[in-house]
């Protein structure tokens, strides 16, 4: 049964923009990743991107507007398209307080409350991936806890380093390479979120979910050496959610 009315926008001479309602919820983005599992059993397209709330469906060409758009609809309304896939709840470590600089001073200010709160708080939850962007496997985690939640700085910093950990507004993140960028960084993980070299990229997806494990800076430099030597394994769990 679908939940929702969705918008079908022209987007480009080959695409098609969907839109759901234009909030963050869990309800919304399983309904888009179920729909893109239909619209890929069907074959009308393997070229998807995802977002929060829209879908960019793209085709090798589009010869009727309304027809690919209808199709499109019966695909939504189908009950017999949808493949289960598999997501996973991820184990993540990361080392609080490291390569940090002011931010924390300043978060601790700003929420009156003290380092060790925020860090207990934001490692308490499950968080969902509902996005992979704005670098390749910069994952955006919905679900953190409000007492953390904190707006973005009104001016990015210039070298955000690889593995920085960041509060931004409702969310929390991974920065999976040296950037620029505007969340507030209260830790750094040792776990690489984007390898070019690998068949699959990024591990993880929309629709997974990342569960933090803090741990010391001896067990950070550890990580680091194993991970290089291929050694360090991920802990992973299926979801049934």
């Amino acid at each position: 049964m679908n939940l929702f009315t969705l918008k079908y926008i022209r987007f480009g001479e080959r695409s098609l923009l969907i839109e759901w309602p234009q909030k963050i919820c869990k309800e919304i983005l399983k309904d888009i990743l179920q729909f893109k599992s239909k619209i890929q059993k069907s074959k009308l397209s393997n070229d998807i991107r995802t977002s929060y709330n829209s879908m960019v469906v793209n085709f090798k060409k589009i010869d009727d507007e309304l027809k690919t758009i209808s199709d499109l609809k019966k695909v939504y309304s189908s009950k017999n398209l949808y493949i289960k896939e598999v997501f996973y709840t991820w184990e993540i470590p990361i080392c609080y307080d490291i390569h940090i600089e002011n931010d924390i001073k300043n978060l601790e200010i700003n929420l009156s409350l003290e380092k060790d709160k925020i860090f207990s708080i934001h490692r308490s939850a499950t968080y969902l991936i509902y996005n992979i962007g704005f670098l390749p496997g910069f994952i955006y985690l919905g679900g953190m806890d409000k007492r953390i939640h904190h707006p973005r700085k009104e001016k990015p910093c210039l070298n955000i380093p690889k593995g920085a950990v960041g509060i931004g507004g409702s969310q929390t993140g991974i920065y999976p390479n040296k950037s620029p960028g505007g969340w507030y960084i209260i830790g750094n993980c040792p776990v690489d979120f984007f390898d070019v070299k690998k068949t699959k990229p990024c591990f993880v997806k929309p629709g997974d979910h990342i569960k933090f494990k803090m741990i010391s800076k001896q067990e950070y430099d550890l990580i680091k050496h194993d991970k290089i030597s291929n050694e360090f394994e991920l802990k992973k769990t299926i979801n049934h959610d």
